[in-house]
């Protein structure tokens, strides 16, 4: 059975121009425009790998203006960052990838398309004649598979996957499918990847759900989600261009960020041309990206102060939404460091009283022989004049008085 491919009906992509063959299918308001193939989420049983896209957009994603890309990529471009993509695989020789995709344990054939799709949107770099690039287009691609070739997941393909990326030096590892089961494992495996200071990055809800994978009266499930759920790791959900998600997009389980995920253009398993695909997984591909650029922008961050930056430089919002211009440029308020201890003050020891105490009686005495003399001066010159006679007698007086009274 082949699952719904997108979220939204497929239609055309009005934030770029798409050349073909074909007349264009929106008619004649927009004949540079044309329908691009969808990104299957997976393949039915006999169902044929997905082949190349006859289809080249030629423009800028209304994503890549949503991210501010043109201006974060003058900061970083990612180059010196690993990115891990667990997902149907990655093919190493789309034009846009070449040289840069490292696939291990047969991750290099990718049939379903999906992980092609993602490293795309994480890594691709700009061709000739498109405007189509990734958020880190000089970042670097470590491909694992986390799916079998049909694009279903399993527990122990991811697990194994994260813990691969993380062995062989991934920086940031992005998981590109959701699972319902497998908390314990996936637990495990992140904590073996944070040990190892790597990011990992997922979805916070399906692209699509399969229809028996639905409840009662076709009620979606709603979580939580493995490995979105843990909390090292870094979850995402999608919005469209107007800002929001789909009405009819699976619910998200408490998602950390959201980022562009609807009418997303990227490459697909063969050839240059491009698909369009639709869901949180594509996200979460932004969102890996934007991790790519701060981890090349600033080496010596660890994995946490790396999710701290992007929460915290995040565009307010129900769900905040990531901003790679602002995790790159702004200077936050909140300070990653630890406190400086404080710095004992040193006061200086109180001085002898024994100086300061012969200084002020030696300033007495002064003092008092100073005000001695003054009065001296001004009392013997009167009393030289009055003849030493007391006042209020003349000298008559004196000279009258008996010898013994004068």
């Amino acid at each position: 059975m082949l699952a719904v491919a997108v979220a939204v009906p497929v239609t055309c992509v009005p934030a770029f121009a798409a050349h073909s063959g074909r007349s264009a299918a929106s008619g004649d308001d927009d004949p540079g425009a044309t329908l691009l193939p969808p990104l299957p989420v997976r393949l039915g049983e006999g169902n044929p790998c997905t082949g190349p896209s006859d289809e080249t957009a030629t423009g800028v994603t209304w994503s890549q203006t949503a991210l501010g890309l043109p201006r974060a990529q003058r900061i970083s471009r990612g180059s010196g960052a690993t990115v891990g993509v667990v997902d149907t695989g990655v093919a190493p020789d789309v034009p846009s990838l070449s040289g840069r995709v490292t696939a291990l344990d047969g991750a290099d054939e990718d049939c379903v398309g999906h992980g092609t799709f993602a490293a795309g949107l994480i890594a691709a770099a700009p061709e000739k004649g498109s405007g189509i690039a990734g958020v880190a287009p000089a970042a670097e691609i470590v491909a694992l598979r986390g799916t079998d070739d049909r694009g279903v997941p399993s527990v122990e393909k991811v697990a194994e996957g994260i813990r691969t990326a993380a062995d062989r030096g991934a920086q940031v590892i992005y998981v590109g499918y959701v699972l319902r089961t497998g908390r314990t494992e996936l637990t495990a495996a992140v904590a073996h990847a944070t040990e190892r200071d790597a990011l990992v990055v997922a979805p916070a809800a399906p692209d699509a759900v399969p229809k028996e994978e639905l409840g009662p009266d076709n009620k979606m499930p709603e979580g939580p989600y493995w490995p979105a759920a843990v909390p090292e790791v870094l979850s995402v959900v999608d919005f469209g261009p107007s800002g929001v998600r789909q009405k009819n997009a699976p619910p998200a389980y408490e998602p950390d960020l959201s980022a562009p995920g609807s009418s997303m253009v990227s490459a697909g398993p063969q050839g240059s041309g491009h698909y369009i695909g639709s869901g949180a997984s594509l996200a979460a591909a932004g969102v890996a990206g934007t991790a790519a650029l701060v981890r090349a922008y600033q080496p010596d961050a660890t994995a946490a102060e790396v999710t701290r930056r992007l929460l915290d430089t995040a565009y307010p919002a129900d769900t905040p939404r990531a901003d790679p211009f602002a995790a790159l440029s702004v200077v936050s308020d909140k300070s990653e460091a630890a406190p400086a201890k404080p710095v004992p003050a040193h006061l200086p020891q109180p001085a002898d009283p024994g100086p300061r105490t012969r200084s002020l009686v030696i300033a007495a005495a002064g003092l008092t022989l100073v005000l001695l003399v003054g009065g001296m001066a001004a009392v013997i010159p009167r009393g030289r004049a009055r003849g030493w006679v007391p006042p209020g007698r003349s000298a008559d007086d004196a000279s009258a008085a008996p010898d013994g009274q004068r």
